[in-house]
């Protein structure tokens, strides 16, 4: 059924454009506006925080489909180039808050402008019916990202350990974060 479904799109050379693309965007946006070498990770990290006002890292993790420690881990280094800042939530002292930082929303905001204007840039070298193609393809493209998301969600869910605790409060806390 999936080789009938995408008999006319060759996923795998899709899939070997989008990673080198993203690698070589972040790669010139960093270098054009001297952007700190902030890991993809962090940017994501960055990118999941700057539409909220705060996130529990269990939270973050979810959205994002990576591992607690994973985030933990990621969110202590950022927290040390002062990227986030972790503060008690103010309901239950149990749990942490993550919010990203001034310096974080303003790298982010360069970020993805230079990003922008680099693309833009790029694009006006492309023959016309290139950029046709390219505007139509970017809602498709979207909607990909977010059943790439949705199956990152699912595989996350399905192999997450059962131990855990269900209690987001005791999870952000740390407590019950494993076999007793």
């Amino acid at each position: 059924m999936t080789a009938e479904l995408t008999a006319n799109l060759d996923a795998a050379r899709l899939a070997r454009v989008i990673s080198p693309l993203r690698r070589t965007l972040l790669t010139l946006t960093r270098n054009t506006e001297h952007l700190p070498d902030i890991p993809d990770a962090q940017i994501e990290i960055i990118r999941a925080l700057s539409s909220r006002e705060s996130v529990t890292s269990g939270e973050l993790a979810r959205r994002l489909g990576l591992n607690r420690s994973t985030v933990s881990n990621l969110l202590t280094v950022m927290e040390a180039e002062t990227l986030i800042e972790r503060r008690p939530h103010p309901g239950d002292r149990r749990r942490v808050e993550i919010r990203i930082t001034a310096r974080a929303r303003d790298l982010f905001a360069r970020f993805d402008s230079a990003s922008g204007a680099l693309v833009a840039d790029a694009v006006t070298t492309l023959s016309r019916h290139d950029r046709d193609v390219l505007a139509a393809a970017l809602p498709a493209l979207e909607r990909l990202r977010e059943a790439l998301a949705r199956t990152t969600e699912e595989t996350h869910e399905q192999f997450a350990p059962t131990y855990f605790a269900t209690d987001p409060a005791t999870i952000d806390a740390g407590a019950g974060s494993g076999p007793a």
